[in-house]
């Protein structure tokens, strides 16, 4: 049991760090990787039937939405882009609400789709911290 405690602290430390030295598009990125992974446990956990697991990862995959990503957008700077953003974090809010509430796959599918899709995106926008 003791080791199992280290390797979650050894884990969580990196995380931490991974955080604290992360430039602010990369902390965009970890928060769609976060959001994918949450999607994908709480797919995983609606095959098993494990409702309170897909609950509580379907809230995490809503929090990054909601309090990350969506929260992030410069809407003074970022204009009409900023303001398409938003409604589609809105609209995939309410597709992770739907999976959550009617064990709906095909809302998680498409969640995952859309994020990937944004993702990719801004991971291609990444800026050139080499110089080249």
């Amino acid at each position: 049991m003791n080791m199992m405690r280290g390797a979650q602290a050894y884990a969580r430390v990196g995380v931490e760090s991974g955080v604290m030295s992360a430039s602010p598009h990369q902390l965009i990125v970890m928060l769609f990787d976060g959001a994918q992974a949450s999607i994908r446990a709480a797919k995983m956990h609606m095959e098993d039937g494990n409702i309170s697991a897909k609950g509580q990862a379907i809230t995490k995959a809503l929090n990054i939405v909601n309090n990350g990503l969506a929260a992030a957008l410069d809407h003074e700077r970022g204009g009409e882009l900023s303001e398409r953003l938003g409604s589609l974090y809105d609209y995939i809010a309410r597709l992770l609400l739907r999976a959550n509430l009617r064990n709906d796959q095909a809302a998680l599918d498409e969640a995952a789709h859309l994020l990937e899709d944004i993702g990719s995106a801004w991971r291609e926008i990444a800026p050139q911290v080499d110089g080249s």
